[in-house]
Formats: C-alpha cells, sequence, structure tokens
C-alpha cells in the first residue's frame, strides 16, 4: 500500500498504480484520457476532450451522479477544490473510494499539480505535453515583474447576470502572464457579479468573452461593447489545465495582439 498527498494534503492509499480512474473534471478528465489511455472510465457531462472520449457519463461537476460512480468501482476518483462540492468529495470517500482533490489558482500550481498527480497515484512518466507546457509557460513573464503592464482586459464569463474573472483565479494569472492587467483583479472576489455598464465604465483596452462557460459569439456578446476591442477565444484556452496548455499561451497571443 502507497500513501500519496492530494494538493490539499490529504491522504490517498492505493495498492499501486490507478487502474481505473473516474474524473469530475474536464480539465483532468482530459489529462487522464490522453496521458494514459485505457485508465478513465468515467467522466462528467462537461467533459468535451478529448472529442471521441467514451466512457460512461455521471452527471454534473457540481451534481455528479455518485451512485454511478461508485458502481465503476475506481481506484480513483479526481476532483477540484473550486469545480467540484466538498459534500460530494466527503459522500465518496465514506463510500470507500480514494479521491484526489487539487487546487490550482495559478500556471505554477497547475504545472506542480499535474506533475503530482501522474506520476504519483498514476505512476506515469512526465507526458512529453507537459515538458512542453512547462517550457511554453517557463518563458511567460511572472505577474510580480510587471512594471506597467500593456493592456487592460476584462473577461466576462457569463452574461444575465454578467459575471467577470475576479481575484485569485488561474484565468487571471494566466491573463497576468501574458502581460494583461485584469480590470476587475484587485477586487474581493473571484468571479464578482458586475452590471455591463460597470465592465464599460472600467474601461479595458481589450474584452476577452471565451466559448465556455457561457457560449459567447460572434453575435451574442460583442455588441455590449462598442468602445472597445472584443476577441472571442476559445475558453479552454483560459480556463482549462491539462494538455490544452502547451499551446495555450502561443494561441492565446496570436487572439490578442
Amino acid at each position: 500500500m502507497t500513501v500519496w498527498r492530494d494538493d490539499l494534503g490529504h491522504p490517498v492509499e492505493l495498492n499501486g498504480p490507478a487502474g481505473r480512474v473516474v474524473s469530475l473534471v474536464p480539465s483532468l478528465t482530459e489529462t487522464v484520457a490522453v496521458s494514459a489511455p485505457g485508465v478513465l472510465v468515467g467522466a462528467t457531462d462537461w467533459c468535451t476532450h478529448p472529442a471521441d472520449l467514451a466512457v460512461t457519463r455521471v452527471r454534473g461537476t457540481k451534481n455528479p451522479e455518485r451512485a454511478a460512480v461508485i458502481a465503476l468501482a475506481p481506484d480513483l476518483v479526481l476532483a477540484n477544490r473550486e469545480e467540484n462540492r466538498k459534500l460530494d468529495v466527503t459522500r465518496l470517500r465514506e463510500a470507500g473510494l480514494a479521491v484526489w482533490v487539487t487546487v490550482i489558482e495559478s500556471v505554477p500550481e497547475a504545472m506542480a499539480s499535474l506533475r503530482r498527480l501522474l506520476t504519483g497515484p498514476l505512476g506515469l512518466e512526465v507526458p512529453a505535453w507537459l515538458a512542453a507546457a512547462e517550457q511554453a509557460w517557463a518563458r511567460a513573464v511572472p505577474p510580480s515583474s510587471l512594471m506597467r503592464p500593456s493592456r487592460r482586459v476584462a473577461v466576462p464569463v457569463w452574461r444575465d447576470p454578467w459575471m467577470v474573472v475576479g481575484a485569485r483565479t488561474f484565468t487571471g494569472d494566466v491573463l497576468a502572464r501574458l502581460g494583461l492587467d485584469n480590470v476587475f483583479g484587485a477586487g474581493p472576489d473571484r468571479y464578482p457579479r458586475v452590471d455591463v455598464g460597470q465592465i464599460r465604465a472600467a474601461a479595458p483596452d481589450l474584452v476577452l468573452l471565451p466559448d465556455e462557460p457561457y457560449p459567447f459569439t460572434a453575435g451574442d456578446g460583442p455588441e455590449e461593447f462598442p468602445a472597445q476591442r472584443v476577441a472571442l477565444v476559445s475558453g479552454r484556452l483560459l480556463t482549462w489545465y491539462g494538455p490544452s496548455l502547451a499551446t495555450a499561451r502561443a494561441d492565446l497571443l496570436r487572439a490578442i495582439r
């Protein structure tokens, strides 16, 4: 029996590398599916990558069907502190399942967390995509060294009501490492609700509209910001911390230039 510790320091006991995994986090679903083909046996309805993923679905990230997860008899269940409910983690552990919880609020945390998971309970070598991601983001400017960010940015993630990326978020750290200043990044809330007028009044140089969680499109969102430059981007590039990290920096820099 080997005891590993997840991102919260919680002990996770396994007899060997996990051979059956259920993921309740889209980013981690893609991570496992790409890095250890055949190991993933269950995922949420929100797990859309890889596109050909064919595993049992266990409902959503906030309302997983715990009985379905238990029935799959996984060696390990993957969760995230932000995306999943503590209650579900507790109930799955009470049912005898090993649950690994990740905590990711920055790019460095993402790299460390993914390494911990892949080389720990999954028993893998560091995959090529993770090494490439580490190299790509090592070239990014650390937020603490930015004297004057080149552009001010706002990132709505929902409308009616409008919500934007705020403080202490993975997306906020990505923005900073791209040399962008999040106009809502200094407040107390991680995803503050705002009026669209507040976004305009903040006078961002750039409004980034991702296609998830709210599916902003050319006909739904840009019309609200006639005085700002608007860029439609893949939400996966801004919010996912799996294999997409290998190209996310270069792809985002192309989208915002």
